[in-house]
């Protein structure tokens, strides 16, 4: 898989290719929908597939103080693009510049004369251009002028709802995690480097890989069944805590899982950890004996739901 940068040319190998248009944050079933369609027609005319996604958000541009909502990093999109079949994905930083491309300019400068591509799929609410004036039937009507062909997917839905961004976001944050999986085809997962903590979690036997959670949405604080993928690809359970740890001094918003059955030392190395079931929310207990009992609690549950 190939990471393209908007800014830079694009290899001859690659032009002539289908183009996957979206945010496709989290890769949920929608945009699956999406780069599956892209994929097909890319395989029966013989052409190379990129995935174009944007960073940052454009959200993040035009509401810079809008809280952290991040389902996926870069790093996680680009695996899960290529797992889908993707010859490349695109990163298009969007600025100033981007934000006040007209759409013909959209198709004509960046789909066509940048990327060279010849088709681009992308959601039947897909909007983009200044004000927004661009959409799959502006794609549909302008793109034949400048050699592209459109097509446009439309909204999957699972359970009698449209499966979108903003379900999954509030399914988290109601620490609903299986709802969450069910709409992006497997857990929720946090990925980063981990960090030197207080080490308290030594002393009380549940040592802890400290994660800082970045620019990922929150989920709801409290207690998780968990499971961690490790630098070596091997995959462990574990419980872990998500919030600000009310019963220290001073709070600090941490990801911190202890993994079961698990010795080695982490630090500076990532992990990705995965939401599996909310088991409680965060609590401030009255000393360590209560503390240690409840987290004792707490992984014996855990084992049971991830057993």
């Amino acid at each position: 898989m190939i990471r393209l940068d908007s800014l830079k040319p694009v290899p001859d190998s690659l032009r002539g290719a289908i183009v996957a248009l979206g945010n496709f944050d989290g890769f949920h079933l929608g945009h699956q929908a999406v780069v599956g369609e892209a994929i097909r027609w890319a395989r029966a005319e013989g052409r190379p597939v990129v995935v174009a996604t944007f960073d940052p958000h454009p959200v993040r541009y035009f509401a810079p103080d809008a809280p952290p909502f991040r389902l996926t990093t870069l790093d996680q999109r680009q695996e899960l693009f290529a797992a889908a079949g993707a010859d490349a994905m695109l990163v298009i930083h969007f600025g100033a510049e981007v934000a006040g491309m007209s759409a013909l300019a959209w198709i004509e400068q960046g789909l066509v004369g940048h990327l060279g591509a010849v088709g681009v799929v992308t959601g039947e609410d897909f909007t983009f251009g200044k004000g927004r004036s661009g959409n799959a039937q502006v794609l549909s009507q302008e793109g034949p002028r400048f050699g592209l062909v459109a097509r446009a997917v439309g909204p999957v839905t699972l359970e009698g709802e449209v499966v979108s961004s903003s379900r999954i976001r509030d399914a988290l944050k109601a620490g609903d995690c299986e709802t969450a999986a069910r709409l992006l085809t497997r857990p929720f997962a946090i990925r980063g480097a981990v960090q030197h903590g207080d080490k308290l979690g030594r002393t009380i036997n549940f040592p802890t890989a400290n994660l800082d959670i970045g620019n990922y949405l929150r989920p709801r604080y409290g207690i998780y069944a968990v499971t961690g993928r490790l630098p070596d690809g091997r995959v462990v359970k574990g419980a872990a805590n998500i919030g600000i740890r009310p019963t220290f001094d001073p709070p600090k918003e941490l990801l911190e899982p202890h993994f079961f059955d698990f010795s080695g030392d982490l630090y500076g190395q990532e992990i990705e950890v995965a939401f599996h079931h909310f088991l409680r929310p965060e609590a401030k207990f009255d000393g360590l004996d209560a503390l240690v009992a409840q987290m004792e609690r707490d992984c014996d549950e855990a084992r049971r739901l991830l057993a």
